[in-house]
């Protein structure tokens, strides 16, 4: 679905709702299901922002184009979030792995030293290897 904002702000129900060609009674059940939650002004007004209509792009994707119900798109969102959740948390990961790799690389001083220490020969004067008895 195209994006049909113009401008960054907060719009009133009515904009919204004349935007997307839905009633308004639409956006207030979505509302009541917790798929969207547009702030409030002082005066009690629902406020959408930009985020909530990318939100709603989405949701009227879903229910338009391929006939989700609001259960299953409770569910999708559900998903998504949790996606982005791993997603947020797997690149945290990934960057402390790489400041930890950065940081070893960086406090080696010796030739030779690897990343993971390896295990040496201990040599003990006067004592014979086994292997050569």
């Amino acid at each position: 679905m195209a994006t049909k904002r113009k401008s960054k702000g907060a719009y009133m129900i009515s904009s919204v709702a004349e935007m997307y060609e839905i009633h308004p009674q639409t956006l207030r059940l979505y509302e009541r299901e917790g798929l969207l939650r547009p702030s409030r002004s002082e005066g009690n007004t629902r406020l959408y922002t930009d985020e909530d209509l990318e939100r709603l792009e989405f949701i009227l994707n879903l229910a338009r184009d391929l006939g989700v119900n609001i259960a299953g798109i409770a569910i999708v969102l559900q998903m998504r979030e949790r996606m982005e959740e791993m997603n947020r948390q797997m690149q945290g990961f990934v960057d402390y792995v790489r400041t930890e790799m950065l940081t070893r690389m960086q406090q080696q001083t010796q030739p030779g030293v690897g990343l993971v220490p390896t295990r040496r020969q201990v040599v003990i004067p006067g004592r014979k290897d086994k292997k050569n008895g």
